[in-house]
């Protein structure tokens, strides 16, 4: 049985380079730094940022911190201004340059939310040396029984299209595909209902 635990701050710098092997050749990160070399170098300072953004809702990792989630609650899926404003600095020093297409990607994610109240996966994410053992379903299992205790469904969005299937395999159903306009990735959106 793997066991999932609550983040902790000590474990930011381990996560977000965790999440940055993790998502190298993620599309939508791809889309945000078409350079594979300056990717790698920006990626972990991202899911830094991301790590503290997300710590309002659950940070889920496996024990040694090569396995995670993170969730956003109902009503606070996008991130507001004033939390946007707090880290601007950082932001555009991670971002530099591909600020446009990492505000194009966003507002288009957004554009997508549901109506109905839903908790957001927003971040999945596997060491690419432990993929294939389990850890990301379990990771993402870990906080679907949180959304079930609380009765509200969970959603989320991939660029993988090979990730769909997994996720279909933890009870979620395929409710849209689109495209980040000009030339971004596409998206398949899923939702997953209270059981």
């Amino acid at each position: 049985m793997m066991t999932m635990r609550e983040a902790v701050v000590g474990d930011r710098a381990a996560v977000a380079a965790m999440l940055g092997r993790a998502f190298a050749d993620d599309p939508a990160m791809s889309y945000i730094f078409p350079d594979p070399t300056d990717r790698a170098a920006r990626l972990p300072r991202l899911f830094a940022l991301l790590f503290d953004s997300d710590a309002v809702g659950m940070r889920l990792v496996s024990e040694a911190a090569d396995a995670g989630t993170f969730w956003r609650p109902p009503g606070l899926a996008e991130v507001p201004m004033t939390a946007m404003l707090r880290q601007a600095v950082p932001l555009l020093a991670t971002l530099g340059t591909a600020l446009p297409r990492a505000l194009r990607l966003s507002h288009a994610i957004e554009a997508h939310f549901p109506d109905a109240p839903f908790w957001y996966l927003h971040i999945a994410g596997v060491d690419p040396a432990r993929q294939g053992r389990g850890l990301g379903g379990a990771s993402i299992r870990a906080g679907l029984a949180r959304c079930d205790a609380a009765g509200v469904p969970a959603y989320l969005e991939t660029a993988t299209q090979s990730n769909v299937g997994l996720y279909a395999r933890l009870g979620f159903e395929l409710v849209d595909e689109w495209s980040v306009p000009k030339g971004g990735p596409r998206f398949w959106s899923m939702m997953r209902p209270v059981p």
